[in-house]
């Protein structure tokens, strides 16, 4: 029966011009058509809905023309529904009913925490410090189902379907993108003590050319260090005796006693407070990182996005990640 006013619906949207299409309300149509119905009355259905009698009429004579029945009966004492009317009726009330409570679940779900949230971070990031806060928020929003993408490669946000995702990176290349700084972090040199005892400490960047170092290879000119200390800078052209694309790995070879790393502090942090890893040439700064929240334009950000987003920079700010990645 459903399918008498969809097909209804759908005829006179084809057979109507597109200049005309865009001009014709057809839900409101409905509406009136079913108030008309329900009131047996066209002013009462007017007052009903807050339109003129006119309004009213016209909506219901260019509905009957465009559908091409006569829909209801018209005498200067009672309105009766026809055979297609009583039909149509039948089928809108639904249509429409049905219409509501799929617009009623869009706004609930927007609304209200539930449903997938797809967060993309490198993989170091994610075991270090994404984890945590994930369960922090699932035992908060249980009906919230996370999905962590994993990667030290940049997805594309809209194309892989992310809901947001932390980036070291201060520009996106799509400007509907929108950035939140999470927090900076400084980049370090640091070493196992078992390493510095056997190979010495260096004092100086240029030092590093009789060292064993150990590289990030997805970093930015990852081959080439920029020290800066005060007003003086110093470049140094490196080569790993170990290089990698994951920051766990490369942590490991330092622990092991195979080399100098050089990665940002949210990597190393526990490391250098368990004694695992030294710092080297602390005195000297290498180019900082600034880490980033992407996500797609604030415009309808369903309620898992903006309150997972909001809870991941409270748990950085208690506990100070900032201030403590910046020493």
């Amino acid at each position: 029966m459903i399918a008498f006013a969809w097909e209804a619906m759908k005829t006179g949207f084809l057979k109507t011009p597109f200049r005309r299409m865009q001009k014709v309300d057809r839900w409101t149509e409905l509406q009136v058509f079913l108030k008309i119905v329900e009131e047996q009355s066209m002013t009462k259905a007017a007052e009903a809905l807050d339109l003129s009698v006119s309004g009213v009429s016209r909506h219901l004579v260019n509905l009957e023309s465009r559908l091409g029945a006569r829909l209801v009966q018209r005498s200067t004492r009672r309105l009766s529904t026809t055979t297609e009317g009583q039909q149509l009726y039948l089928d809108a009330r639904d249509i429409l009913a049905n219409w509501e409570e799929a617009e009623a679940n869009v706004t609930a779900r927007a609304h209200a925490p539930t449903g997938r949230l797809r967060v993309g971070a490198s993989l170091s990031f994610s075991l270090l410090h994404l984890m945590p806060v994930v369960q922090q928020f699932r035992q908060r929003y249980p009906s919230v189902l996370i999905e962590v993408v994993a990667s030290n490669r940049y997805y594309d946000i809209i194309e892989n379907g992310l809901d947001l995702a932390i980036r070291t990176r201060r520009v996106e290349a799509d400007s509907s993108i929108t950035i939140r700084k999470l927090a900076e972090t400084r980049r370090l040199l640091a070493a196992s003590q078992e390493y510095l005892d056997r190979r010495g400490v260096p004092k100086h960047p240029s030092d590093l050319k009789d060292h064993d170092l150990i590289l990030y290879t997805l970093a930015d000119n990852w081959n080439h260090l920029n020290f800066r200390k005060g007003e003086e800078a110093v470049a140094v052209e490196v080569d790993g005796i170990i290089n990698a694309n994951d920051g766990q790995l490369i942590c490991a070879a330092a622990r092991d006693g195979l080399g100098i790393l050089a990665q940002p502090t949210y990597i190393i942090q526990k490391d250098l407070e368990a004694g695992r890893l030294v710092r080297v040439l602390d005195d000297w700064d290498l180019p900082r990182l600034t880490m980033n929240i992407a996500y797609p334009s604030k415009s309808f950000m369903p309620a898992r996005t903006r309150l997972f987003l909001d809870f991941l920079v409270e748990q950085f700010r208690a506990n100070n990640y900032e201030e403590l990645w910046t020493r």
